[in-house]
């Protein structure tokens, strides 16, 4: 007796398997995070992050308008703020003419049709690297909450397209939201960190912006306070449905690979594009294999991120997009 159906038949060779493909990844998909430094000419590599960089401003002119013209149409911004400029209450985050605020503005000078999403959070501007105010050894929810309101206003009026609140604090978007349409704000888009979690993944990233933790008496070394517990998955329904009713306009999940049932549960419960993060430990894991030869950089990269996108992302906030356009060709 031979079998009527032969699955096999649709994977015979790769024009087959190209034309029944289900998850397919384009440029379109790529939310490119960039980070950004004070200095000129500044190009340098992150130890931890191979073939990633700091850039300064003038570079960063000059990356923009390879990723637009690789197809890469939007930008995700982080800033490195020296310490110097750092407090508890992330003063200089409201400074007009700040690095955010210059880095938003030489963005769209070079490349006016390029997205462009900012980070809202503290932890780049505090003295305690946390992404809140600090008292008493709590992390402050509403206090914080209206700082994080006047950096969206600050983060539009430079010409961000969208501001990506990734504090996790209660509460936020709504009074995000509510800030900007009171300032006029009304085509500013939010972003909203929904689901992240209190990851041990993040470690490159907080060395490229120098924005851990610091280790002070009757202060959390970490962040578990307010970002979310790995072991729950109902609490990141929660937190998405009331995100979006409070006025986010996409919601986010991060880290990526960890949590793609998270992903998935999230895309079929909200009307709004869901985006992830693939983070900075994600992209150092791979790099570090493959420079042993213990994995193929290049297949494990693109199969990660069709897992991501099979999930159910609309948005991929990737290192790894610029490797992936190229290799789409």
């Amino acid at each position: 007796m031979y079998p009527l159906r032969r699955n096999r038949r649709l994977r015979a060779n790769s024009a087959i398997r190209h034309l029944v493909r289900e998850t397919i990844l384009t440029p379109s998909d790529f939310l490119v995070p960039l980070f950004v430094v004070e200095g000129h000419g500044v190009k340098e590599e992150i130890p931890s992050m191979p073939n990633y960089y700091r850039l300064s401003l003038d570079n960063l002119g000059k990356e923009v308008k390879e990723l637009w013209n690789m197809g890469l149409c939007a930008v995700l911004l982080f800033v490195k703020v020296p310490d110097n400029l750092k407090d508890n209450k992330g003063t200089e985050a409201l400074n007009e003419h700040g690095l955010m605020q210059r880095a938003i503005n030489t963005v769209k000078s070079a490349c006016p049709d390029m997205l462009v999403m900012t980070d809202v959070a503290l932890d780049p501007y505090s003295s305690f690297g946390h992404d809140g105010i600090v008292a008493n050894g709590q992390i402050l929810n509403d206090e914080t909450s209206e700082i994080l309101a006047q950096m969206s206003i600050s983060h539009a009026e430079a010409g961000a397209d969208f501001v990506a609140p990734s504090d996790m604090m209660d509460g936020r978007i709504q009074i995000i939201r509510e800030a900007l349409e009171d300032e006029e704000l009304t085509n500013t888009g939010i972003m909203s960190y929904c689901a992240k979690y209190a990851s041990g993944f993040y470690g490159p990233f907080r060395e490229a912006l120098e924005s851990a933790p610091v280790k002070q008496s009757n202060v959390p070394l970490d962040k578990q306070t307010y970002q979310m517990d790995p072991a729950n998955r109902i609490e990141a329904i929660k937190e998405a449905h009331m995100d979006v009713d409070e006025g986010a306009d996409i919601v986010m999940v991060k880290p990526g690979i960890c949590y793609l049932d998270i992903v998935r549960e999230i895309k079929d419960e909200v009307e709004v594009p869901v985006a992830v993060y693939q983070v900075s430990g994600e992209y150092a894991m791979l790099k570090a294999a493959a420079e042993k030869g213990w994995l193929d950089h290049d297949s494990v990269m693109m199969e990660q991120l069709i897992s991501i996108k099979r999930a159910g992302a609309d948005i991929i906030a990737s290192y790894f997009a610029k490797d992936a356009v190229r290799l789409m060709g």
